[in-house]
């Protein structure tokens, strides 16, 4: 990974495709024109070979003529690849003038991939560094305070328990000193710990100072365009990446940090080791350390709450014995003549034989489900405070404390736009600050993107209530159809070959539209034309999760909180389409089919598009460009011996790197479904954690092993993604109230227990929660067929709180169901009050500063200046010890040169007087 000379590390590369232009040499055929193949361009003007080598071939240069330097007839060329050409050249002259150092291969075929690399000189990283501010340590280091008492047993404790786990990488943070850092600066260079100027700024450190410098580097031949994005963004160049630190497979080569990172990380057999968090950062960089920090403290919280939900299910389990209700439900002594299901076909039915949902139902609602969600939701709460605090730790040992906002560049998109509104005049005159304040877009440039992202975002989520609307229809006409059929086992199985189907369609339809509407937000972001970087991420994230959110959720809100609630009565049904009834919820309730649904998204979503997908996709996308590659490469006869592949070529194969959107956001929805509907699935930590535990490796893998290295991007939280969590976590305390007060029985049987049962206990529950309907009053042409029960029934039952026929207002509300519907929403009001509270409490009791972190950010500051001080106090010592040395010194020169003058003073003299004698005596003469 060095230059031809073995010497310069390549820090950054750039990839781009060349055509080369056809020549018409005088009495030849058309063809490309070559220079010699062996030799490689370098930014200092020489050559990868020797220096002798390089003077011998000058002085021969110089008596027999350059072949390539006669006229020759040029062939029609094409502009296109003349200009990029063209950009390209100035391009590399302006890193050149910036100081880096540039070496390419030549162009030795007509077409093909090129590499350009980059180095940077140690005076231009010491002044990058200087302008970016960033922390080096210095030589003075300190000792990082330790906890005493029962603390640091409990940690010593832990370590030993949990040092078979730890991974075997050099640990940065387990001593008890730390260097003491502080942003890099030129002039006090002698404070910093530079033992090798080659080691002193790691790779990642090199990779990004090189790549601010391509950022903004100018480029007039594309309009003024700036930086490497921009040339990206018009195929200049193909890609810009820098390099990974070797293979990481293999015996042979010399261990290093990409190799170390895949034994102890990226491996799925290291899933039970704790994640080398500070050697990811120091690879990868802050911004990616923070998410897989982030997703290892996600995936810690999931381990109590998975255990807390498998409690809340075993005791379901236990307890389905003693459920009174369910008992009523499954004895077949209380005969309950249901109503029919639907309309003609369908024929009148007993209770009983609804057993089985009525038991499966009591797993999943029961008093626990309550302290469960009670639980969850101060589980949300405390994982993002732990999360705060992981953070600010993470903070000082990176040395991201007081961290700046860098001032970003503009996207090339923006100024493309920018120069399509107003172009710039070809006269010399001065532009005024008022003219160049035009240059930028303003609200009335924005409004028509704006228009057209308010509409397409209503336009997509009406499209995912229309799909959902559409399986609902599904439901009625398939459940309908069944019912007429002639085979007993299919009728008796209609509502589990309903739910089943539909559940499945549901998850199809969701991965569909979860690929469309990734791509619909990248566009609808596009046309809004953001200015920066990081408000195009931004936006482009609050987009994305919304359209994911809506198309995620609804089947969800569906079956809690709409399905069953709008079906009417006996008699007075709610129709679709005429003839086919709204359709109700099982005798058991909606809760059962809503963790039925809850539970087969969660697990198809992680099964196929968080993992089938994320393996799957970038290896076809691997094969098709090396396949593309191949045959590029075949199509020239090149006669060369095939070399080994150098690394910037093997990390040309792996995948681009796009981004930690798509990583965070199957987190975030995933996160969703452990808090919001937790109430009806209390096992859904329990997969989120089995499926994190693959999460974690299989993101480490895709890093190490199939991304090109990303750039090193400072970061020191993980952005608008906290705010989206504490927006879910606020959110689920909501949803889940409703889902015990509306959707579960846990209301209905606390106001019986204590308002109208006789001795305090269940009996007689599911007698007062069934209303009579006299079968006389059935519409004409609604009522069963060919009944076997027409003569024996009289009335049937069905579930609500309705007035019965002999009573004056027949089929009204009764007093009960208003009893319910008031105890149901003080439910709700005094559930979210309460969580809110305890949420509140345990924020304010937990201080997002760790209190040992807040001491030595104290003691970071007091030491700093300490060492300043002393610093200075040193230089001023050696500056008057200096002074105090040259004092005598510039006396005695003092002195001489008086001494000098007098004895010189004194031969003027003497020589004057001899003179003046000589001519007397000749006088005299």
């Amino acid at each position: 990974m060095h230059f031809r000379d073995s010497k310069r590390k390549v820090d950054y590369v750039l990839a781009y495709h060349y055509r080369k232009r056809t020549v018409h040499p005088p009495g030849g055929s058309p063809g490309p024109l070559h220079r010699p193949a062996s030799l490689a361009i370098i930014s200092n003007g020489e050559t990868a070979k020797g220096h002798s080598e390089q003077q011998q071939e000058e002085a021969q240069g110089q008596d027999t003529p350059d072949p390539d330097a006669l006229a020759i007839d040029m062939g029609p060329l094409d502009v296109l690849e003349e200009a990029k050409r063209e950009q390209r050249e100035e391009f590399e002259r302006n890193l050149m003038e910036a100081g880096l150092e540039i070496e390419k291969d030549v162009e030795n075929k007509s077409q093909g991939l090129s590499f350009v690399r980059i180095h940077a000189p140690w005076n231009i990283l010491t002044r990058e560094a200087e302008l970016l501010k960033i922390k080096m340590p210095t030589k003075k280091t300190y000792e990082i305070k330790a906890e005493g008492g029962i603390a640091k047993k409990l940690s010593e404790i832990w370590r030993k328990f949990t040092e078979p786990l730890q991974p075997k990488v050099p640990q940065l943070n387990t001593t008890k000193m730390k260097h003491l850092s502080y942003p890099f600066s030129r002039e006090k260079i002698y404070l910093y710990n530079v033992q090798d100027k080659d080691a002193f700024f790691d790779n990642a450190t090199r990779s990004r100072i090189v790549h601010e410098i391509l950022k903004r580097t100018y480029s007039t031949k594309a309009k003024n365009s700036m930086g490497i994005n921009s040339l990206i963004a018009k195929n200049v160049y193909e890609t810009a990446y820098p390099l990974h630190d070797g293979k990481y497979d293999g015996e042979i080569d010399e261990m290093n940090e990409r190799k170390l990172l895949y034994r102890e990380w990226a491996r799925y057999g290291a899933f039970y080791k704790f994640q080398p968090i500070d050697l990811v950062r120091k690879y990868f960089g802050e911004k990616i350390g923070m998410y897989f920090a982030w997703l290892g403290l996600y995936t810690e919280f999931l381990i109590p709450s998975s255990l807390v939900g498998i409690i809340v299910f075993l005791y379901g389990c236990m307890t389905i014995e003693n459920d009174v209700p369910s008992k009523e439900m499954c004895d077949q002594h209380n005969a309950f003549t249901m109503c029919p299901l639907c309309d003609k076909t369908c024929d009148y039915w007993n209770l009983s034989t609804a057993c089985a949902t009525a038991r499966a139902s009591h797993l999943f609602d029961n008093p626990a489900t309550v302290f469960f969600s009670i639980f969850m939701a101060l589980w949300a709460t405390m994982f993002l405070e732990n999360w705060k605090r992981l953070q600010m730790r993470l903070s000082y040992f990176w040395d991201l404390t007081g961290l700046e906002e860098e001032e970003e560049h503009p996207r090339p998109e923006y100024e493309i736009k920018v120069l399509q509104k107003k172009p710039r005049p070809e006269s010399s005159k001065p532009v005024s600050e008022d003219e160049d304040e035009k240059d930028k877009l303003t609200w009335k440039d924005r409004t028509p993107g704006y228009l057209v992202n308010f509409a397409s975002i209503l336009f997509m989520i009406s499209l995912t209530f229309s799909l959902v609307f559409g399986v609902i229809v599904y439901r009625i006409t398939t459940a309908a159809a069944l019912s007429m059929s002639t085979n007993e086992s299919t009728r008796s199985n209609v509502r589990v070959t309903v739910t089943a189907t539909a559940v499945i369609i549901n998850l199809v339809v969701i991965l569909i539209l979860d690929e469309i509407y990734g791509v619909v937000a990248k566009w609808l972001t596009e046309m809004e034309i953001p200015k920066t970087e990081k408000s195009f991420e931004e936006r482009l994230i609050m987009k994305a999760f919304l359209l994911k959110f809506v198309n995620s959720y609804a089947p969800i809100f569906y079956v809690a909180f709409f399905k069953g609630r709008f079906v009417g009565r006996p008699g007075h049904y709610v129709y679709v389409f005429d003839g086919y009834r709204m359709e109700e919820c099982a005798p058991g309730g909606c809760l059962m089919e809503l963790c039925i649904q809850l539970s087969i998204i969660m697990l198809g979503k992680q099964l196929i598009q968080n993992n089938i997908f994320e393996i799957g996709v970038p290896k076809l996308k691997k094969l098709f460009r090396k396949l593309k590659d191949e045959r590029t490469e075949k199509k020239e006869n090149d006669s060369t011996p095939s070399k080994p592949p150098q690394q910037w070529e093997l990390d040309y194969v792996l995948e681009p790197f796009t981004g930690l959107t798509p990583e965070y956001m199957e987190m975030i929805i995933q996160f969703g479904f452990v808090t919001l509907f937790v109430a009806s699935f209390p096992l859904a930590p329990v997969f989120a954690l089995l499926n994190n535990v693959i999460e974690v490796r299989l993101d480490a893998k895709k890093f190490v092993a199939e991304l090109r290295r990303p750039d090193a991007v400072r970061a020191k939280d993980i952005g608008i993604w906290f705010n989206i969590l504490s927006g879910i976590g606020k959110f689920s305390v909501i949803i889940n109230a409703f889902v015990i007060s509306v959707t579960s029985d846990f209301i209905p049987r606390l106001v019986y227990q204590y308002a109208y049962s006789n001795n305090g206990t269940m009996h007689g529950f599911i007698n007062h929660t069934l209303s009579y309907f006299n079968v006389s009053h059935f519409k004409a042409g609604t009522q069963p067929e060919n009944s076997p029960f027409e003569q024996e029934v009289s009335f049937c039952r069905f579930k609500d709180y309705r007035e019965p026929p002999w009573s004056e207002n027949q089929y009204e509300f009764s007093k009960q169901y208003w009893a319910v519907l008031s105890a149901r929403l003080a439910f709700v009001i005094i559930f979210q009050n309460l969580v809110m509270f305890l949420s509140v409490l345990v924020d304010w009791m937990i201080p997002d500063i760790p209190k040992d972190i807040s001491e030595q950010i104290k003691k970071e500051k007091s030491v700093l200046v300490d060492f300043f001080l002393k610093e200075e106090h040193e230089k001023l010592k050696l500056i008057e010890n200096f002074i105090m040395r040259e004092k005598p010194k510039s006396r005695n020169e003092a002195r001489g040169r008086r001494n000098r003058a007098a004895s010189f003073c004194q031969f003027s003299r003497s020589q004057r007087g001899s003179f003046t004698s000589f001519s007397s005596q000749h006088t005299d003469v």
